[in-house]
């Protein structure tokens, strides 16, 4: 579908959602954001978006932030580094906002059950957050984050002091020694700046000395042993920083799947909810989509378009009707009425609400474009040559399950010679079943929309008072020759415009065949005149590439059987986030929950969270009872004697719990 990207702009859509998303994963699924060939799954997109819209409107925006930085540090810690402060703080705020998002998502949980339903699966990253808030703070390993760290610090403090105090004394006492009556630190030495006669008075080691010489800062002898003493304190406080961050690290570490989940949770949500936002942004609407090959919009806009005096579209066609051939005159509307289906159903194939009323639109395999002059410089091709080349690809690829667009077909040649292809180009899309909507100036293309079967013609309205198009789409009308009507209200004479009349559609010194003959021939050396040939078109493809809702519920019932076939009782599995052995008591149910029994607790577990170690069948004999394993001392006995007799009032207890 490279054709939708710039001919119908759906770039400028994708970077509309892209500006709305706050992950760079899902900008990245927003990019590659593509129609679905899945009926069920499409719906699913749309409900998605439908969800996310009703919550925005109720709840305002979800409180995410950009998750690339937490990821880089995720896979920092698994490779074994040292986290910093900032990291972990990054990591504190991504935990906070778990917890925004859970609170977020509930308050929903009747509004939207579907992205409810994620706050469930987010892990809970509390015990994590509260630990790297107690150790962090302001950027730096707070100074209660250890007893250790709490003493050394005072320490340094306490030497501190006594450092200032004696050279402060040793100031007081010999003022005329220094230039000023201050202590400075110079090369992470305590300093007194003494005066260059004095220099020799001062015991002590230089540490520098001012730009002009006049001034050298010694550390006196009788701070040297306290600055020592402080180096070591530095050192082990350096220490113990260190093994404070290493035993954050390692608890991020051990969060690591949590947060990886927790991760791709928030990135889908974003996903979601930017197809929310630009939802909202356009007051779209959900459309309905069909594997009918049926299209109807009413009431539609195109999305670009932000005028409020924008004609809204009608439009209708499909079953029976399979192409539509737009008239009108120049800046009428036809190419914006092209591009507003083509938009809007490639929009509704992806997930994507739609600006309209209502909306029931087909899915389609491919959509084709030809519009504009298609011009390029490159490889020196004029319009014509560049709009044929453009046609013969499409008309190579088209079959019933596309959608094909052309403005007008067979413009910029010879107009005879141009409606000719035109009409051949119609006939060939006609027979392949695909939909199409085509856009044109030449009447013959009018007639052949009026005479031939699965055909409709169409146009834009125009208002003969004023001159003006109306930018009206009219269904089952064909447009009249505005260029002979305008003449004619300007006060062109008769004589001249029945002239003109009979050069453009009369003989004009050429014999010209009916359309009606022409159709005829073309059915005849082609043998696609009637629907049954047309489905023998060996380019026709057999495999439909649109899978419909009731194959998706087919393939969706054969999964539900697989699943429950793949763990089976007695299987020892691996539980995920948790890293927990467990033993499967019971099979995958219809919504894939397996029940695990995890240190004598019974718990469903969803498949995906679960791998498995070993099979029952290389532990256990074939016959093997798990009533062993798994029932009570009370259950055994009662099915033992309900197996040799019946007992009245007996009852075997099952109980089990959800996690």
């Amino acid at each position: 579908m490279n054709d939708i990207n710039e001919m119908l702009e759906f770039n400028k859509i994708r970077e509309m959602l892209k500006a709305y998303a706050m992950t760079e994963a899902a900008r990245q699924r927003l990019e590659n954001l593509h129609p679905f060939l899945d009926q069920a799954r499409a719906e699913a997109a749309v409900r998605e978006t439908t969800e996310a819209r009703k919550v925005l409107d109720a709840f305002g925006n979800p409180p995410f932030s950009e998750t690339e930085g937490i990821r880089k540090t995720v896979q920092e810690v698994q490779a074994g580094g040292l986290l910093t402060p900032d990291q972990l703080e990054e990591i504190r705020q991504f935990a906070v906002m778990n917890l925004r998002l859970v609170r977020y998502l509930t308050r929903c949980r009747e509004l939207a059950a579907g992205l409810a339903g994620f706050a469930a699966g987010l892990q809970d990253l509390s015990c994590l957050q509260d630990e790297i808030e107690r150790c962090i703070r302001g950027g730096r390993v707070d100074d209660y984050a250890s007893k250790t760290l709490r003493g050394i610090r005072q320490k340094k403090e306490q030497l501190q002091e006594q450092i200032r105090t004696r050279l402060e004394t040793i100031l007081r006492s010999s003022k005329s020694y220094f230039s000023e009556s201050f202590v400075s630190t110079r090369n992470g030495h305590f300093t007194l700046p003494v005066k260059k006669e004095y220099k020799n008075k001062v015991p002590g080691t230089v540490v520098d000395a001012s730009s002009t010489g006049a001034t050298f800062f010694i550390e006196p002898a009788a701070v040297s042993r306290l600055r020592e003493e402080q180096s070591r304190l530095e050192l082990e406080e350096e220490n113990e920083v260190k093994v404070i961050l290493y035993t954050l690290s390692a608890l991020v570490e051990d969060n690591r799947e949590a947060i990886c989940i927790n991760l791709e949770y928030m990135e889908e949500l974003d996903y979601i909810f930017a197809k929310g936002k630009l939802s909202a942004g356009m007051d779209a609407r959900e459309a309905a989509l069909n594997t009918r090959r049926y299209v109807k919009i009413k009431n539609g806009k195109h999305p670009l378009l932000k005028s409020e005096n924008t004609v809204p579209l009608n439009m209708e066609f499909g079953g029976k009707t399979k192409g539509v051939i737009i008239t009108g005159p120049n800046t009428g509307g036809k190419t914006v009425a092209l591009k507003t289906v083509g938009l809007l159903s490639v929009m509704a194939g992806c997930g994507l609400h739609i600006p309209c009323e209502e909306a029931d639109l087909a899915m389609n395999a491919d959509v084709f474009c030809d519009i504009g002059d298609g011009q390029s410089i490159a490889e020196n091709l004029s319009t014509f040559s560049a709009h044929i080349k453009n046609i013969i690809r499409i008309l190579e690829k088209t079959d019933e399950e596309s959608l094909v667009l052309l403005d007008e077909l067979g413009s910029g040649t010879d107009p005879a010679e141009g409606m000719g292809i035109a009409v051949a180009v119609l006939e060939e899309l006609r027979t392949r079943g695909c939909l199409f909507v085509v856009t044109t100036h030449y009447p013959e293309v009018k007639e052949y929309g009026e005479r031939a079967e699965g055909v409709m013609n169409a146009r834009m309205a125009f208002d003969k008072e004023s001159l003006k198009p109306l930018y009206r789409l009219e269904l089952g009308e064909s447009g009249e020759s505005c260029a002979f009507y305008i003449a004619r209200r300007l006060g062109m004479a008769e004589e001249t415009l029945e002239m003109a009349w009979k050069a453009a559609y009369g003989n004009g010194g050429q014999e010209r065949k009916a359309l009606p003959d022409i159709i005829k021939e073309i059915d005849g050396e082609r043998g696609q005149g009637n629907p049954d040939k047309a489905r023998q078109n060996p380019k026709t493809r057999k495999v439909s590439r649109i899978r419909s809702r009731e194959d998706g519920q087919k393939a969706g019932n054969q999964r539900k059987e697989d699943i429950k076939d793949k763990f089976h009782m007695g299987d020892s599995v691996m539980v995920y986030p948790q890293r927990k052995l467990g033993i499967v008591f019971a099979p995958a149910d219809d919504k894939g929950d397996v029940g695990v029994q995890i240190q004598k607790r019974k718990l469903f577990v969803n498949y995906k969270r679960l791998q498995r170690k070993v099979a029952a069948s290389e532990m256990y004999p074939e016959d093997y009872d798990f009533s062993i394993i798994f029932d009570t001392v009370e259950n055994r006995k009662a099915r033992h004697q309900m197996d040799r007799k019946y007992v009245p009032d007996m009852e075997i207890k099952y109980e089990k719990e959800e996690e």
